[in-house]
């Protein structure tokens, strides 16, 4: 089969491997699907285990399962998390899934024609697809669970006022998911062509960043924001996103700038207006089941945002397009096609 190994965002390698034979308790599937993810290029989060086969946005097909297996089987249409919690540390029992510390297994990366599925994640992490539900759609389940938990854990809620700094596909799906509470959207950006798409899906108000985002703020609706979040780790937009929440409000980290590049908080202020500073990393069980009912229900709408769709082989292209994030929102890899 073929896979791609990631040694860096410049170098992304094609190889011929043998297809993996499932053990009794795993499972073999075949990715139709699999979504580049904005993580998948932060080079310092990636680095320390790379070469590696990237992807975890999977829609798959189980192809062949292990004799002990009872709950799929071959046909059957799946989305699969990237690594499960272990339900049963104080972390997982305080709802902090992303910070279980009994990970131990992650699904192999999806940019491979076919993943052998380990055990942990065949039982916990894998979730059939309803019919209406494509493999494309399927390649957003992750990414919204993770908006989903983000925006649970800021509390939003309807009539707030919720400023989503960065439109890249994460960014969008924050305006998609607060415009179904009713909440007053600010969405900012560089690119003139998403801030034009955050305004179609919904987004009240669009902010170039070259302007002074709060002074625009104040004057588009007469205040800060209840909520802010962050989908860019630009220092700049941190900086804006301090003078941007408003008092009693919440900034919400999605994005995060490298280790290396520290960050200042205007504690003093923020002590006195009560501001709430949160992250939000990777998601949980709920918030997947959460994702998929909310795009089966067509609640969310996500065939807009596909903006390519790629052959394994042009990864590299797939690649380039997310790191240069002029033309492209979503870009989906389909390893079987070429």
């Amino acid at each position: 089969m073929k896979v791609s190994i990631w040694h860096n965002n410049k170098d992304i390698k094609m190889e011929e491997i043998p297809t993996p034979k499932p053990g009794p308790k795993e499972m073999l599937v075949k990715v139709h699907s699999c979504g580049i993810c904005g993580s998948d290029i932060v080079e310092w989060y990636r680095l320390p285990r790379a070469p590696l086969v990237q992807g975890h946005e999977i829609g798959a097909e189980v192809v062949e399962v292990g004799q002990s297996i009872k709950n799929y089987r071959p046909g059957d249409r799946v989305m699969i998390a990237p690594k499960v919690p272990c339900l049963k540390c104080s972390h997982c029992k305080n709802g902090h899934y992303p910070a279980c510390s009994n990970v131990k297994e992650r699904l192999p990366g999806g940019f491979a024609q076919y993943i052998l599925v380990p055990e942990v994640l065949v039982e916990k992490g894998t979730y059939r697809l309803p019919d209406s539900i494509s493999y494309d759609q399927s390649t957003f389940i992750e990414p919204l669970a993770c908006v989903v938990r983000a925006q649970h854990l800021a509390g939003i809620k309807q009539g707030q006022t919720v400023l989503v700094m960065g439109c890249g596909m994460s960014g969008l799906l924050h305006v998609k998911l607060a415009k179904t509470k009713k909440c007053t959207i600010i969405a900012t950006d560089i690119n003139k062509t998403r801030l034009e798409f955050a305004k179609k899906i919904g987004a009240d108000t669009v902010i170039d960043v070259s302007e002074n985002v709060p002074e625009r703020l104040t004057v588009e609706i007469g205040r800060k924001a209840d909520v802010v979040v962050l989908c860019t780790s630009a220092l700049s937009a941190i900086d804006q996103a301090w003078k941007c929440v408003d008092k009693g409000g919440s900034i919400v980290f999605f994005a995060v700038p490298g280790p290396d590049k520290p960050v200042t908080i205007p504690i003093n202020v923020f002590w006195t207006h009560e501001i709430k500073i949160l992250t939000s990393y990777y998601c949980g069980p709920p918030d997947i089941t959460e994702a998929i009912k909310l795009l089966k229900a067509g609640t969310i709408e996500v065939n807009d945002m596909i903006t390519h769709r790629l052959p394994l082989e042009d990864i590299e292209i797939g690649f380039r397009l997310v790191i240069e994030g002029q033309e492209s929102i979503k870009v989906i890899i389909r390893p079987h096609e070429g």
